[in-house]
């Protein structure tokens, strides 16, 4: 059997892209036919005891988007996108069959959920494929570092610190060499609609701060934007506490959080605009961002399913609430606080909150209402669009105290609220009666 007619399968989760792609440039390189893979896991799309869906429309409507994206990307490459909307054990076996895979490259993860579905398609497959697992997510390899796994540090600054003056940074990988047309495959590509994955349609809100589609190209359009048309990346550091409009923040997390932009094709770019525009403490605070990033995935990669339990990384012993209607009230934004409410409905009808709003509405629903973290962080799973398992269960954790805060701090929502909303813009805003 000749190299043609056996395939490398790129089976594609939160590494949307073909840009700065080791799993994809190796696949490329086997010399086999090369195809790629991806489904909309009908698990992804369940409804809660608590009434909101696992990934509801936000979500799944920049999935959708970022999806599409990535399906010219790579048939710009000659590589056909598989989409099917099955769980990954009852769709992969029968594509690997079909086409005489050999190989599987696939980003490497390490939570509970993405290890249980590699899992269950081992379970299915012949055992002499070969998995190709590479770290696509990072900013710095774990490879790279250095310290072992158990000796990754519990406090943030170290971390940095460490990584900052001992990690050379790895260089940002551009497209594969496109294949050949002979490399096409014939197949129904057709991405599912959000009524497909049993979710309502999306009315845009004129009101939210992320205006943008899902994909590699509209990231890369809103680097360009951001970094070389408005620089604004010269004031991050000023605005990035902000409320209002699209440039308080540079709003890549949505990105990166589903792979359709690397950490590094950023990184690279601050570097070459410190270089022909200005280097400032703003262009090294975004650096300092991506660096928080990290950290969160190597506190999960550290401590494994602990991120997810009651006591998180510190196993500590609160009394924790779990009613419906109190959880309901935090959700709804009928709280007795108006700079809670005001983001929880920017929440709810764009799929976006501030840094700012997502600490004090965390704060306040761990800290004041003593409700259990683990419910808020699943309803930012849910809505967010920018959920990253190990920064949303992390960041939770933090300031929820069962985290990496060494202070184990508390919100004062009323002060935030002075400080970061004076004249009440922000909560006017959300707080009006709702268009939708």
């Amino acid at each position: 059997m000749s190299k043609s007619e056996i395939s490398a399968l790129v089976w594609y989760r939160n590494d949307l892209r073909t840009l700065d792609h080791l799993g994809l440039r190796k696949a490329v390189e086997s010399g086999y036919r090369v195809v790629a893979f991806y489904t909309f896991n009908p698990k992804h799309y369940y409804t809660h005891r608590w009434g909101f869906k696992k990934t509801d429309r936000f979500r799944a409507q920049f999935i959708i988007e970022s999806i599409q994206a990535l399906k010219q990307a790579l048939k710009s490459l000659n590589i056909s996108l598989i989409i099917d909307t099955k769980t990954p054990d009852k769709a992969l076996p029968e594509w690997i069959k079909k086409y005489k895979v050999k190989e599987i490259y696939l980003q490497h993860e390490w939570t509970e959920e993405e290890k249980k579905e590699e899992k269950a398609v081992l379970a299915q497959i012949d055992s002499n494929i070969i998995w190709n697992r590479h770290y696509e997510q990072f900013l710095f390899h774990p490879s790279d570092l250095p310290f072992s796994r158990p000796q990754v540090p519990e406090v943030f600054s170290t971390f940095r610190k460490v990584c900052e003056k001992k990690v050379q940074l790895r260089p940002s990988l551009p497209n594969p060499t496109s294949l050949g047309t002979s490399n096409l495959i014939e197949i129904n590509d057709k991405v599912p609609t959000l009524a497909d994955l049993g979710l309502p349609p999306i009315e845009n809100d004129p009101r939210s701060a992320f205006p943008f589609s899902g994909g590699t190209t509209a990231a890369l359009e809103r680097l360009e934007e951001y970094f070389w048309k408005n620089k604004k990346l010269s004031f991050y550091k000023n605005t990035r506490n902000g409320l209002l409009g699209t440039d308080y923040s540079s709003k890549f997390s949505p990105w990166l959080a589903n792979g359709s932009l690397s950490p590094k094709t950023i990184y690279w770019e601050i570097k070459r605009y410190e270089k022909e525009i200005q280097k400032n403490q703003s262009t090294y605070w975004l650096i300092f961002e991506l660096i928080w990033r990290d950290y969160f995935k190597y506190i999960s990669l550290k401590h494994g399913n602990k991120i997810f339990k009651i006591g998180g990384i510190l196993e500590r012993d609160y009394l924790w609430s779990s009613e419906l209607e109190r959880f309901r009230q935090w959700a709804d934004g009928l709280t007795p606080e108006p700079f809670v409410n005001a983001n929880m409905i920017e929440l709810k009808h764009s799929g976006w909150m501030s840094n700012r709003g997502r600490q004090n509405v965390a704060s306040y629903f761990a800290k004041e209402m003593k409700m259990d973290w683990r419910i808020g962080a699943a309803y930012f799973e849910s809505l967010l669009l920018d959920y990253d398992v190990h920064s949303n269960y992390g960041n939770w954790m933090y300031v929820s105290g069962v985290g990496n805060d060494p202070r184990d701090r508390k919100f004062d929502v009323q002060w935030q609220a002075e400080r970061y909303d004076p004249n009440r813009k922000f909560q006017n805003l959300w707080l009006q009666k709702t268009l939708f």
